[in-house]
């Protein structure tokens, strides 16, 4: 980019195929017409470099913004970073603890992060476990919300932490494009769900591990898509036009 501007301020001319690159200069001069060729060909090379995520970010439906999305509260953190990353595709979530409310909700997001047997307890508490098992409608766990969503957890055993960004593999079902295969995400956890028959996406550390869940209308990821960038936003608005 650099010695393209230099190039044009200095006058010399170079063959400036269609392709963007620069090959050898030679003595003449370039006129106006040259250089004005050259610009708009800068132009036009550098506004169609978008990575496809980004133009699916831009795609995402503007009717989501009527959407009635609920996220569940709870002793849990990371609530409110779920209720932002929802706010920039222009969706307000309700956070709330109501059963009524949750129950009628278009889609119930799980957030959280935390230790699993005390925030279990809790939901047992307020009898949030069996209202979220009885949910009809498309439900997203997100890390510890989707552990919770197992049967059984070995929490309080030896641990091995993973935070940081890791790739998603073997990607399926209504949360995932073909054009996330592969792509960065992030996690922050020390257990994880082995792959089993539920498994929609896969992550290797260590071993190969559950990086998302599905079964019926219950969705899972481990990790955070609120804290993913654009492929983060992706996978939210896949989950909201479930």
């Amino acid at each position: 980019m650099k010695t393209i501007f230099c190039s044009i301020l200095t006058r010399q001319s170079y063959y400036f195929w269609a392709n963007g690159d620069l090959r050898k200069p030679y003595n003449k001069p370039a006129s106006l017409s040259q250089i004005t060729s050259i610009l708009q060909l800068f132009i036009k090379q550098t506004s169609i470099c978008h990575d496809n995520l980004l133009v699916l970010q831009l795609n995402i439906k503007k009717e989501a913004t009527t959407m009635d999305v609920a996220i569940i509260k709870y002793n849990a953190g990371n609530i409110y970073s779920v209720s932002y990353a929802l706010k920039r595709l222009g969706v307000e979530a309700t956070i709330t603890a109501d059963p009524e409310l949750l129950c009628k909700a278009d889609k119930v997001i799980f957030p959280g992060v935390g230790e699993a047997h005390t925030t279990m307890e809790h939901l047992k508490e307020h009898n949030l476990d069996t209202i979220i098992k009885g949910l009809k409608q498309p439900v997203l766990g997100i890390c510890l919300g989707m552990q919770l969503m197992c049967r059984h957890s070995e929490e309080g055993d030896a641990k091995v932490p993973h935070m940081g960004w890791n790739t998603i593999t073997n990607v399926k079902g209504g949360l995932f494009n073909k054009q996330l295969e592969n792509k960065f995400v992030y996690f922050v956890h020390s257990y994880y769900v082995p792959v089993n028959e539920y498994t929609a996406a896969t992550t290797e550390y260590i071993l190969p591990f559950s990086a998302s869940l599905h079964k019926d209308n219950f969705y899972a990821t481990q990790f955070h898509p609120e804290k993913s960038g654009s492929v983060g936003e992706v996978i939210l608005s896949n989950f909201l036009k479930l």
